[in-house]
Parts: structure tokens; C-alpha cells; sequence
């Protein structure tokens, strides 16, 4: 098992061990609050123990959603369970939305219409407290889970609990002034018990609308605006990226789904491209930690672009690299001359119909130029291995030497190599430049070197010539 499918697994683990012994403490404490409020006749307390009641439905619905969340993705959820914990935290929302709705109804019926007679009691004043006791350790605890787990569940029972706190010392309150109203004789305090629990579903309600809000913005794919910002302001500082041109994300349980498409300067080669996807997926995860990432590239023409680019670009849309590129002032207007290499195994027929299907598009992709003229190689397939052949190979050195010598941008050529394939010979070699030899009188110390070489070793088919700079055979 992975280090991060270990962490996940504890995860799961924590959190459903969390979730239970919410569960079990839930169902005590509705036990303990109902029976106190029969015994007392308190509607507060009575309210209290039915908060209790759903507390336990919700506890549940937490626990089977927590435990559910953390199955992998299948075929018919294809991005995981993580929506069942925003579901559950929900319907945890309905509930306690219901409760709240009967205890202002039933509050109102006593204030109205009758009040009820409470039985003192130092029981209900007991419960009350232990509840608050009880509410604040599984507060703590499920935060504690929630902020290190990130789950919304967890997160919702919670806030639930601690609200719970402030709901309890309502009914002891509530209790404490319908005791005194009895023992001094206040009659109005016999209203104290009623208000309590309208207090109570107050606010249970104000916390219910934040609670709903949060569960219906995340199963509605609703993100902060700030935050998709701040995820687009960091792809795009990425040298490379032109534009985000579209940037989504959603959120299930605890984990986060971006899926984004990069502008990027169609000259890239899939290499630079799938460097530039890793660094965009990096630059999402430090906006969303952990954050599953899709990156679509799609090309887009740079303003920058020159003329060599264009051509190239159609070549490698056309799978297909160009090299010994040049373009040329002829009769007013623009000549291009390139060289490709195709499969030495294809028909002349094809290759030339290919050729021309390639100028017909640079064409008409770079209308500044008039005609397009292409030197056809072709490719090596297969890989032979070279005939011994030491005193040719020697002849073709020395003379490649011999040249190199009458040239004076040349300090020297080395690591030559002379291959035979079947009847085509091949040389390679290292030449060493002047550091400061600007790029063209590089090419044409090169060209100059390649075809004099030729002059006198015309069995030569294919001369590779890699420049360097002086310092660089210094180190």
C-alpha cells in the first residue's frame, strides 16, 4: 500500500471512528432529556431532547456518510463519494429545520393558550448540564477530526453540537426562572419554560440557513469566486501559458476536482507541453491542496510569432520537423526553402503528394509568402550495424580535419564518427566555435565546412555537425 493510500485509509479510519462515538453519546443523551422532560412536564427540556433526537438521526446519517465518502471512485461514480458527506450534512439541515418548526408551534400553544405546570426537579437541571458537558467534548472532538480530514460532515456535526451549548443553557435558563417563579410566587415566570424553547428554535433556525446554504452551494458545484481567482492568477503566472481560456472546479466530501484549459504557443513540442501540465498542476494544488487536476492544452497562435514559426508550426501539425529553414527576397516577395525527412520505405508518389499538401497549407497559413520549395530526405527505419572498414574511415577523418583547418572561425573538430550503412557513409563530429560568434557565422562556418568536406570525400552522403563553444571543451 501507497503512503497516500495509507493516509487515506487512516483518514476513513479517524473519521468513522469520530462519527460513532457521536452516535452512541447522541443516543444517551435523547434518552436522558426525554426521560427528564416527561418527568418535569418542560417543554424546553422536552424541546431539547427532540433536538437530541434529530441530533441522533443526523449523528447516523454522519457516520453511514463518512463511511461511504471514502470508497474509491467506481464506474458509476466516477469522481467518488465525497457528495454523500454534503448530502448528508443536507438532510441534516432538513431536520433540524422540522424540529425547530414543531417547537415554535408548540411553544406558541402554551403561551397562547395554556401554560403547562413543571414539576421541579433537580433532574432536569442534571441532564441539562451533562448535556452541555456532553456537547462541548464531542464539539471538540469532531472539529478536531474535521479540520485535519477536511470533512464537511464532520465539519457540520460539529457546529451542530456547539450550537447545541448555547441551546441547553436556554432550557437551563428557562428551568432556573420557572423554579423561581414557583418559589416566590412570580406568575409570569411561568412563561419563562416557553420562551426558552421559542429561544432554542430560533437559534437553531439562524444556524440551519447557514448550514443549508453551505450543503446546497457545494452539491450545486458552487465555489468562491476569490478562490477560482486566486487558482487562475497562478496558472497564469507560469512562463508559457498565454491565457487560462477556461477554468472549473468542483467539490465533493473533502476533495476538490479542477479541470482547466491552457492557451499555449503552438510551436511547443509535446515534451516542453507535458513539463508545462505538471508545473499548471502544481500551481493548482498550492491554491486547493490535494485538488484532482485535468489540464486540456490547446494551441493558440503567439503575437510574437515570426514567419519561421508559422511554417514550422504547420509541419508539426503535420507531424512532420523541418530543418535547414531559410526564407529568401525573390522577384518581390517571399521564397521558403526547407528540408523534411520522410520514411525511406515511402513511394515517391505519396511522399510528393504529402509535400504538396504541406506548401498548399503553409500557404495559405502564411499568405506573406509566395512559394514554398522542399528538399525531400528520407529517414532511417531500420538501425545497421557498422562494417569495419579502419582505413577508409581513417581517410574520411583526416580529410574532415584537413578542411576543418582552412577555415578560420574553426578551432577544431573532434569526437568524429564515420558510420556505414549498407552503401550510404555518415559522419559526425564536434566543432569548436569562438564564444562570441554570433549564430549566422556559425551556420556559415558550418555549411562552409560540410561542403568543402563533400568536395573531397564525395562518397560522403550525410554530414552531422554539432557547434560548441570554446569554453565549453575547457571544462
Amino acid at each position: 500500500m501507497t503512503s497516500d493510500a495509507s493516509k487515506i485509509a487512516g483518514f476513513s479510519a479517524e473519521k468513522q471512528s469520530v462519527a460513532l462515538h457521536s452516535m452512541l453519546a447522541a443516543a444517551a443523551m435523547t434518552l436522558l432529556k426525554l426521560a427528564a422532560g416527561l418527568l418535569s412536564g418542560s417543554l424546553g427540556v422536552l424541546s431539547d431532547a427532540a433536538h437530541s433526537g434529530l441530533d441522533l438521526i443526523g449523528a447516523a446519517l454522519t457516520f453511514f456518510s463518512v463511511r461511504v465518502s471514502d470508497k474509491p471512485a467506481d464506474e458509476d461514480h466516477t469522481y467518488g463519494h465525497g457528495k454523500v458527506e454534503n448530502l448528508s450534512s443536507f438532510g441534516e439541515v432538513i431536520l433540524m429545520c422540522v424540529s425547530s418548526g414543531w417547537i415554535i408551534w408548540e411553544a406558541f400553544q402554551r403561551i397562547v393558550h395554556h401554560s403547562v405546570e413543571i414539576r421541579n426537579s433537580v433532574w432536569p437541571f442534571a441532564v441539562v448540564v451533562t448535556s452541555i458537558g456532553v456537547d462541548f467534548w464531542r464539539s471538540r472532538q469532531l472539529q478536531k477530526v474535521a479540520d485535519r480530514t477536511g470533512s464537511t460532515a464532520l465539519a457540520t456535526d460539529a457546529f451542530h453540537f456547539a450550537s447545541d451549548i448555547w441551546s441547553s443553557l436556554a432550557v437551563l435558563c428557562g428551568l432556573a426562572a420557572s423554579w423561581a417563579g414557583t418559589h416566590f410566587g412570580v406568575g409570569v415566570l411561568r412563561y419563562a419554560d416557553p420562551l426558552a424553547a421559542l429561544l432554542v428554535s430560533l437559534l437553531i433556525l439562524r444556524l440551519t440557513v447557514r448550514l443549508g446554504q453551505e450543503a446546497v452551494a457545494v452539491l450545486l458545484d458552487e465555489i468562491p469566486a476569490q478562490t477560482r481567482r486566486r487558482l487562475i492568477k497562478e496558472v497564469e503566472q507560469l512562463p508559457g501559458v498565454m491565457a487560462v481560456e477556461q477554468a472549473r472546479v468542483r467539490r465533493a466530501g473533502a476533495n476538490y476536482f479542477a479541470d482547466l484549459t491552457l492557451a499555449l504557443p503552438r510551436r511547443y513540442t509535446f515534451e516542453h507541453t507535458g513539463e508545462l501540465v505538471r508545473k499548471a498542476t502544481e500551481a493548482v494544488q498550492r491554491t486547493l491542496p490535494e485538488a484532482d487536476v485535468v489540464i486540456h492544452m490547446v494551441p493558440r497562435q503567439a503575437r510574437a510569432e515570426s514567419l519561421f514559426d508559422r511554417v514550422r508550426a504547420v509541419a508539426a501539425r503535420n507531424n512532420v520537423s523541418v530543418h535547414d529553414l531559410s526564407v529568401q527576397s525573390h522577384q518581390g516577395g517571399l521564397r521558403v526553402e526547407q528540408h523534411i525527412e520522410l520514411e525511406e520505405t515511402l513511394p515517391l508518389i505519396e511522399a510528393h503528394n504529402f509535400v504538396c499538401s504541406l506548401e498548399t497549407e503553409i500557404l495559405r497559413e502564411v499568405p506573406e509568402i509566395d512559394a514554398v520549395l522542399t528538399h525531400i530526405e528520407s529517414e532511417p527505419a531500420t538501425i545497421e550495424p557498422p562494417a569495419e572498414m579502419v582505413e577508409e574511415n581513417r581517410r574520411i577523418e583526416q580529410a574532415l580535419r584537413a578542411v576543418a583547418a582552412q577555415i578560420a572561425e574553426i578551432v577544431d573538430v573532434h569526437e568524429i564518427r564515420v558510420g556505414h550503412s549498407g552503401e550510404h557513409i555518415g559522419v559526425s563530429c564536434h566543432c569548436t566555435l569562438p564564444d562570441d560568434l554570433i549564430m549566422r557565422r556559425v551556420h556559415l562556418a558550418i555549411t562552409a565546412l560540410e561542403d568543402r568536406f563533400k568536395l573531397e570525400c564525395p562518397e560522403v552522403d550525410r554530414v552531422t555537425i554539432h557547434p560548441e563553444p570554446a569554453t565549453d571543451n575547457l571544462r
